[in-house]
């Protein structure tokens, strides 16, 4: 019989053997120069550079810091090191399969299994966590008893919005079952043995340095980061090993329970390992013990309904109908009534059902949400038109695309099978609006109606609202409103950064509009954002404001003092590291570059999005390098006090088209220049700066008449 300290240590030396092994037999093989890249990463084996603060970029730098995790595993003093010893045996583990990445970049290409997290997937988890709708993140280690369980377990935990992480067994289980598992549905087959903890550990602390800004070598700031702001567990069945034990240790000096059946040489750990045999309640188990505060919203509809489903795909096959605005008549609507027109959760559809309707067919439906409330405002209309996208997106089995008359809107064959109809799309809109708005919303009723006649004519109705709203809209500008708000929702992650939020610059996650904020203050008004008066002026070019330094300063504790709105070199605001885009000075041209999340190649200034990202976030300022959001871009505030939309130079080809309509109505209307974004170059002309030069000189570029920046 072992003590659980042996266990411990013994795993830690059995996945040191087995890192070492790995290590030793790549070098024989490439030699200790051949380059050790992770995909898609600026923070090279991440483990590695958090706990030890060395950037390995080749198979010998790897080899070297053998010794460095070696050293983590002293056995003696016992109670001190047994949790140290725990993290290196997750360092180890990321040795192990960063060996995978050395001759190929998709070493699980093929397989049913994830791998490596890249920079841009951690990024991607930002909002989901600051809004709670992730609450937490499970490591299940399995098999489960057996495959009917793994997978009620698995999408317990997914209807609950946690996130879930799959290693060894309980993959295959859900493979055999036909489980949805990616990314964006938030189940993740990380990997066939333990040592795939490995990414799940990388994962954790590159979030710290992404959003938390915690530097490479501070071991007691990731472990108070994951420890106060990183809400995870494992669950682990018997039979336990002891590399998996000790693995464990690593996990709860990160301070994420381990809820485990094993009994085998086990002790209980108060609220941090915790010896439970009724496996089928170990989801509440688990929250509980992590201390997770579930917000979940009971739908009266035949379908689970979480966020874990937000980035479910229906594919055609799987199809029972469509909404489709691009083709037919279809549109989404909030309108305010009086209490007296409005009857709460009444919900009507107007036409056929689904069942009434043939597999397959593109069909024209609207729906409008008519709410009436004493605080309710026609201005949050359009507030809660965009949040609809994300309702129906959680529900199991539904696709939701676009807005306004541009929807579409697909239904599985397996939701129709489950006893889905229509009046569900109702149930959500009523259930969520009533749940997220209630300060303002005291009735609701929604009306659904599907036909292509009928649908014309309220089609062009809806039109007409939608026109005055951009044409209030239009007329919405910094200059026009007393107030701007603050938005510090990614303090959770990134204690240091607060957005300022005005009518002319979102928040840089993208999500966050003036309307947005105004509308969270009212509904919340001690909540997330808060109204900043704009008084005290100080320079109107650069946007720096007296009531803003002052509101920064209070919200980060001092950490920050002077923020401008409107420059990229003087106090520029901070960033956490969910922004949707980065923009960075270009040196040959004088311009600067824009690049978006989503890209993964290489920019003229030399580096990824990834590798400017790592010096751009973590709620710090840096000159010459901000992080925003995408519509920013078309913003006649965009780095004005440098010059503003002139300065663009340089973006991703999907990005420019994305943004080219209106990042041309601009350009027109301010310095008379027709379609600008032909004059901005993208990957596909050249990602060099000598190049690019060239090209924009070719092209006559107006940054070339403008002063030098630096």
């Amino acid at each position: 019989m072992k003590t659980l300290f042996n266990r411990v240590f013994d795993g830690s030396d059995e996945m040191f053997a087995k890192a070492e092994e790995e290590v030793n037999k790549i070098v024989a093989e490439v030699g200790r120069d051949a380059p050790l890249t992770l995909p898609s990463t600026a923070y090279f084996c991440a483990c590695i550079y958090a706990y030890i603060g060395k950037k390995v970029t080749t198979t010998g730098e790897l080899q070297d810091a053998l010794a460095d995790v070696k050293a983590m595993m002293l056995r003696e003093p016992r109670t001190n090191s047994i949790f140290q010893s725990g993290v290196g045996t997750a360092i180890a583990a990321e040795m192990i399969e960063a060996c995978k990445y050395v001759k190929t970049q998709t070493p699980y290409e093929g397989t049913h299994y994830h791998g490596h997290f890249t920079d841009a997937e951690v990024r991607e988890l930002g909002v989901p966590l600051v809004t709670g709708d992730i609450p937490g993140f499970v490591v299940m280690i399995g098999p489960a008893p057996s495959t009917e369980e793994a997978v009620e377990t698995i999408k317990g935990y997914q209807s609950r919005g946690i996130f879930v992480f799959l290693i060894g067994g309980i993959i295959e289980q859900a493979v055999e079952a036909g489980l949805s598992m990616s990314f964006p549905v938030r189940v993740v087959p990380v990997g066939e043995e333990i040592w795939s903890v490995g990414h799940v550990i990388s994962l954790v602390v590159r979030a710290a340095m992404i959003f938390g800004a915690i530097q490479p070598g501070d071991v007691e700031g990731f472990h108070k980061y994951t420890f106060d702001r990183i809400n995870a567990f494992v669950n682990a069945y018997k039979p336990v090993n002891d590399i998996t034990v000790a693995c464990g240790a690593g996990a709860i000096k990160l301070g994420f329970p381990v809820i485990t059946n094993d009994h085998d040489d086990m002790w209980a750990v108060p609220k941090s390992l915790i010896i439970y045999d009724n496996t089928k309640d170990w989801i509440d188990t688990s929250i509980e013990a992590r201390g997770i505060k579930l917000k979940i919203t009971k739908i009266d509809i035949p379908v689970s309904f979480s966020s874990a489903f937000e980035g479910e795909i229906i594919r055609k096959g799987d199809m029972q109908v469509e909404i489709d605005g691009s083709r037919k008549d279809c549109f989404e609507l909030v309108t305010t009534k009086d209490a007296s027109e409005v009857e709460d959760h009444k919900i009507v559809v107007e036409g056929p059902e689904i069942d009434e309707i043939p597999v397959g067919s593109k069909i024209s439906m609207s729906y409008t949400v008519e709410v009436a409330g004493k605080n309710m405002q026609p201005d949050f209309e359009p507030v809660f038109e965009r949040k609809i996208h994300s309702f129906l997106n959680c529900v199991e089995g539904l696709m939701h695309t676009g807005q306004r008359d541009m929807i579409r809107v697909r239904i599985s064959k397996a939701d129709f099978e489950a006893g889905f109809k229509f009046r569900h799309i109702g149930e959500v809109l009523y259930a969520k609006i009533k749940s997220e708005f209630d300060t303002v919303v005291d009735k609701c009723q929604v009306r659904i109606v599907v036909g292509d006649e009928p649908n014309a004519a309220l089609r062009k109705h809806a039109n007409e609202v939608f026109d005055k709203r951009d044409e209030r809209l239009k007329s919405m500008t910094d200059e026009s409103v007393p107030v701007f708000y603050s938005c510090i929702m990614c303090q959770a992650f990134s204690p240091s950064h607060v957005c300022i939020v005005t009518p002319e610059r979102l928040g840089l996650c993208g999500a966050v509009s003036w309307l947005d904020a105004k509308a969270t203050n009212e509904l919340n008004p001690n909540g997330p954002c808060q109204p900043i008066f704009k008084e005290g002026c100080t320079d109107e070019r650069l946007g720096r404001y007296d009531s803003v330094n002052a509101a920064i300063a209070d919200a980060t504790h001092g950490a920050v003092e002077n923020v401008t709105l409107y420059s990229l070199l003087e106090d520029p605001m901070t960033s956490c590291g969910c922004f949707e885009c980065i923009c960075g000075i270009e040196p040959m041209s004088m311009g600067v570059i824009v690049v978006n999340r989503e890209f993964k190649g290489m920019t003229p200034v030399g580096m990824t999005f990834g590798e400017l990202a790592s010096c751009t976030g973590g709620g710090v300022q840096t000159p010459g390098y901000m992080g925003h959001g995408r519509h920013f871009i078309s913003s006649k505030k965009f780095i004005s006090a440098e010059g503003g939309l002139e300065r663009i130079v340089w973006m991703p080809k999907e990005l420019k088209d994305d943004v080219a309509d209106r990042l041309n109505k601009t350009a027109k209307e301010m310095y008379g220049i027709d379609n600008f974004t032909d004059m901005i170059a993208d990957e596909t002309i050249t990602t060099d700066g000598e190049e690019l030069l060239n090209w924009l000189t070719e092209k006559g570029h107006p940054v070339l008449g403008l002063e030098p920046l630096m």
